[in-house]
């Protein structure tokens, strides 16, 4: 057998009800949502758990909810099994959750960090001003030239923001740029261009306030050198540095989250085995689009921990 990834999901895999199973295994894993609840400072895993939706998906409660399963996640799957990772991601947010468990950050101060990120985020453009899309099976080539043309045209920003596979990119920027590129692209032969219900432009230059914040709370903690190999979302690229992940947390509010090529280079560094923790199977999912042969597994709850037990 090669080698074993855990890989770590970003906003779009919150639902009601998340990490509920996780918390009744007790011990750590309940101790872990607890604690978050005290560092957010109201009772996030009873809207975790309970709802409602439209407060869950509200940025700076999704983050910190999904980091805290993430993270409930990983203890359980450490205290139940032997199955142990060589290498860490984390799609967006997720990468605090891939932080921690190799050791960067404690898990407190990775579920603080995500709250204020999620603020940080809302409050970097006004409401109704940016917006994002998903341009579905078109190359990224064409993907690149339409957002520079619906920037050029428009003055605004349009970039891409996620490269989650070669069959779905998302764009990001203000509202009238994506607007303007869902017409240019399905001039150009984009056959599914598709607007997405978010509350920022994420990952794009807009973003700019937010990753000054994030720069200025980072810099008030100590980050570790990593015990796992991070595969960092801005890069692609391994990395165990304490002070280059500080680097590359700030840069990745702004910049592209690069993950269909962060699991190709998990290919290349002899990963067969995908495991995605916390809640949903969105990792899980790109994964079949981006390499069938490899194993993926996600794992949301004990009742999952039997997909695992053989590795």
């Amino acid at each position: 057998m090669g080698k074993i990834a855990f890989l770590f999901p970003g906003q779009g895999a919150q639902t009601v009800g998340m990490g509920r199973t996780v918390a009744e295994e007790g011990g750590l894993c309940g101790e872990l949502f607890h604690s978050a609840d005290k560092v957010v400072g109201f009772p996030l895993t009873d809207l975790m758990f309970n709802g409602p939706e439209e407060q869950l998906t509200l940025t700076e409660n999704t983050q910190p909810a999904l980091v805290t399963t993430a993270l409930a996640t990983y203890l359980m799957v450490t205290e139940k099994t032997e199955v142990r990772p060589d290498f860490v991601a984390g799609h967006s947010l997720g990468e605090y959750a891939a932080i921690s468990v190799a050791g960067g950050f404690s898990a407190q101060e990775a579920i603080g960090l995500v709250r204020l990120r999620g603020k940080a985020m809302r409050e970097a453009v006004p409401p109704g001003e940016g917006s994002m899309a998903a341009m579905l099976n078109m190359e990224a080539e064409l993907v690149e030239a339409v957002c520079r043309d619906a920037a050029a045209e428009t003055s605004g920003v349009c970039v891409p923001a996620n490269y989650n596979t070669s069959a779905q990119i998302v764009i990001s920027g203000h509202k009238r740029s994506v607007d303007r590129a869902l017409v240019l692209a399905k001039e150009r032969g984009g056959k599914r261009c598709v607007p997405l219900a978010v509350s920022a432009p994420f990952h794009c230059p807009l973003m700019a306030p937010a990753a000054d914040k994030m720069a200025a709370a980072l810099n008030k903690i100590e980050i570790a050198d990593l015990s796992i190999p991070l595969i960092a979302n801005i890069s692609a690229q391994e990395n165990s540095q304490g002070e280059v992940v500080r680097r590359q947390l700030v840069e990745q509010v702004t910049g592209a989250v690069r993950w269909e090529a962060s699991i190709q280079r998990l290919l290349a560094l002899g990963v067969d085995t995908f495991i995605e923790l916390g809640t949903g199977k969105v990792l899980t999912g790109m994964m079949k689009r981006i390499d069938r042969k490899a194993r993926a597994i996600a794992v949301n709850g004990p009742e999952d921990l039997e997909k695992i037990a053989s590795l």
